[in-house]
């Protein structure tokens, strides 16, 4: 999004006033991600979801009312069981030298590991869409970041 002004019509989530908070919706998500031309898809749960470079982010609303945004970056590559205490010591490294995303070790019923990414923010009392726009940017970015120094570790396949 290049400017807060932006607007998509009178009724739709990007409308009324760019200054002007609004509750955190799925539908505001969507709108502020397709502003930027990002490809996202509703999952069964309600959650949005898209594919960018090397895994995908998950865009969830928890809380009680839906008010805290979780960017959730899963990387693509995976590790066998034997990896984990290296991913451990990965994730270690990765969140002393960084304040996003916050980096954890995800081992799947199948026994093979993951890197996860997650940045989190409550909007109990609303966001403009530029906030959300920025919000929305850096937990991507990052979440690529974090998913292209997986991909560098040694012992990862993408299955």
């Amino acid at each position: 999004m290049a400017s807060p002004e932006i607007e998509d019509g009178p009724d739709g989530p990007l409308a009324g006033h760019p200054q002007a908070l609004r509750p955190l919706t799925g539908e505001l998500i969507a709108a502020v991600l397709a502003n930027r031309g990002y490809a996202v898809a509703e999952h069964a749960d309600g959650d949005l979801v898209g594919r960018w470079e090397q895994g995908l982010i998950w865009f969830h609303r928890r809380g009680v009312a839906g008010e805290l945004l979780q960017v959730r970056m899963v990387a693509a590559h995976r590790f066998g069981i034997e990896r984990v205490p290296d991913l451990y010591a990965f994730c270690n490294s990765w969140n002393h030298d960084r304040l996003w995303p916050k980096a954890f070790v995800h081992v799947a019923d199948d026994g093979l590991a993951q890197v996860c990414g997650e940045v989190t923010t409550d909007l109990e009392r609303g966001v403009t869409p530029h906030q959300l726009d920025q919000f929305l940017d850096r937990g991507i970015a990052t979440g690529c970041q974090l998913a292209a120094a997986v991909g560098r570790l040694p012992g990862g396949s993408v299955r």
